[in-house]
């Protein structure tokens, strides 16, 4: 009985988790929805307003940061769109309206940057870890572990010989797929922590050779190049492009995704 009970109590325990999530989300359902409506009045600006006021909060989602997208966007700010759509790519990347809209602001920037071919594998398991967002991945190592246990349950409390078989089965697949699961999750949380992209968000930057402002010019990018942040000193950071071009650049002309 107290195996039962423990059982229940960790299902019950996943139920109330669920519940709670939705319900912090329902509470900011008024002011997205005022948000949009500002938005289909053409009142972009407020709308904005509307939209940051959610994110002060702490909360987050791809829909809010794709609206503020949108929302740039028609107000001709190329780079903070960009930046919002990036943002919203990383919670959902397989949403086609973020995909699409992202492709078009893209189409309009002055950068067209080639990038570097990489290997099958690389490309293989940049793939895999896209798949899913950091939150994805340990939601799935919590449905996998919850799964373990249920067959871990089944297997010492039925007396059905198949039964017992199967959840033997079951738990050795499943126990294997949460340590596949958490090794990839480890990978996704180190690469969220400690690689960071940037958006360019003024009209015009001249990258420097070294952090410093009379150093000899690099190259010069424009508002909505994606790069990526490699190093930091005083108000500058050290830049990647996409095509193996580093620089440095001076800090306030980018904002981080």
């Amino acid at each position: 009985m107290k195996k039962r009970s423990l059982l229940f109590s960790l299902v019950l325990l996943l139920v109330l988790l669920v519940g709670a999530t939705n319900s912090f989300a329902y509470r900011f359902e008024d002011v997205i929805k005022k948000g949009n409506e500002l938005y289909k009045n053409g009142q972009f600006e407020k709308a904005i307003a509307e939209y940051k006021s959610i994110l002060d909060q702490g909360y987050e989602s791809a829909g809010i940061y794709y609206n503020l997208g949108n929302c740039y966007y028609k107000l001709g700010k190329l780079g903070y769109a960009i930046l919002y759509y990036e943002k919203a790519l990383k919670l959902n990347p397989d949403d086609e309206d973020i995909n699409y809209n992202l492709k078009i602001a893209r189409a309009h920037t002055v950068d067209k940057i080639k990038e570097v071919p990489q290997i099958f594998l690389v490309e293989w398991w940049d793939g895999l870890l896209a798949a899913l967002t950091l939150k994805g991945w340990a939601m799935l190592a919590s449905i996998l572990f919850v799964l373990f246990v249920l067959a871990v349950g089944f297997y010492y409390l039925s007396n059905n010989l198949d039964l017992r078989r199967f959840s033997f089965i079951a738990g050795s697949f499943l126990i294997t797929l949460f340590v596949i699961n958490v090794f990839v999750l480890i990978a996704k949380y180190d690469r969220e922590t400690k690689t960071q992209y940037g958006v360019v968000v003024t009209n015009v930057v001249t990258v420097k050779q070294s952090p410093d402002e009379k150093s000899s010019d690099a190259f010069i990018v424009h508002e909505g190049l994606k790069f990526k942040i490699e190093d930091s000193l005083d108000n500058w950071v050290k830049v990647h492009l996409s095509d193996g071009k580093v620089g440095w650049m001076p800090k306030g002309v980018f904002e981080i995704i």
